[in-house]
């Protein structure tokens, strides 16, 4: 087994959970990789592992972490960025978008981390980092996104909890919770109306979130902290 450092990272095919994949292998992590379609997008190796599935479902999140325990004999940290975003007014919202929400933000959370700290529990050691969303602590007049909301605030919210449940256990958790990120789901948005969502007037690039994921990974103090990506937007109106 390696002795390497050990990542999981979810959502991993495209955006910010593709950049996080490439910045732990230049790392050094060992890194185990998972999204529905990771094959398409990614190119497996000795120090790269690809599980395809949903990871809303619990089977997926099982495979992910006995793939993680098989080829590399640890999990030191896992980023659970797999998530699914939209915006309409409160009422349109339905149920079948509402079920989707959950079953990739929340549970796509729940199981996968929950097979994590069981394993990082043997070790009395392990960091879990979840990306949120800056829209969950300061809604944007004109961004209608209620509903995404409340998953993304019950990950701020879990992520706390949980820091303090296993605080005795040496496992960490933390969130980054970006505001406009320059990624694939922002493609056919106009640039100039996302640069009026933060007060700086600038658009992230994934770099900025992977950044904050990787100071949060090595952060030994650090745990119960969302870290806003956001150019201050969280911090009031503007």
């Amino acid at each position: 087994m390696s002795s390497k450092r050990t990542a999981i990272v979810t959502g991993a095919s495209q955006g910010i959970g593709a950049a996080l994949v490439e910045a732990f292998l230049n790392a050094g992590y060992n890194v185990d990789a998972t999204s529905r379609n990771v094959n398409q997008s990614l190119a497996a190796s000795s120090n790269l592992v690809l599980v395809a599935g949903d990871i809303g479902k619990k089977d997926t999140a099982a495979k992910v972490v006995a793939a993680a325990i098989e080829n590399f004999g640890n999990i030191d940290l896992l980023v659970t960025n797999a998530g699914i975003f939209s915006t309409k007014p409160f009422t349109e919202f339905t149920t079948d978008d509402f079920n989707a929400l959950v079953s990739t933000n929340l549970l796509g959370f729940l199981y996968i981390t929950q097979l994590a700290v069981e394993q990082m529990l043997k070790h009395k050691a392990g960091a879990v980092v979840s990306i949120t969303a800056a829209l969950a602590d300061q809604p944007i007049a004109g961004v209608n996104a209620a509903v995404p909301m409340i998953t993304k605030g019950g990950l701020n919210a879990v992520i706390k909890s949980l820091a303090i449940e296993y605080a005795k256990e040496g496992i960490r958790f933390n969130a980054v919770a970006p505001g406009i990120v320059d990624t694939p789901m922002h493609k056919d948005n106009p640039k100039d109306f996302l640069r009026t969502l933060q007060p700086m007037g600038k658009i992230a690039h994934v770099s900025d979130v992977i950044d904050a994921v990787l100071y949060l990974a090595h952060a030994g103090q650090v745990s119960g902290e969302v870290l806003h990506v956001d150019g201050g937007s969280h911090a009031g109106r503007w």
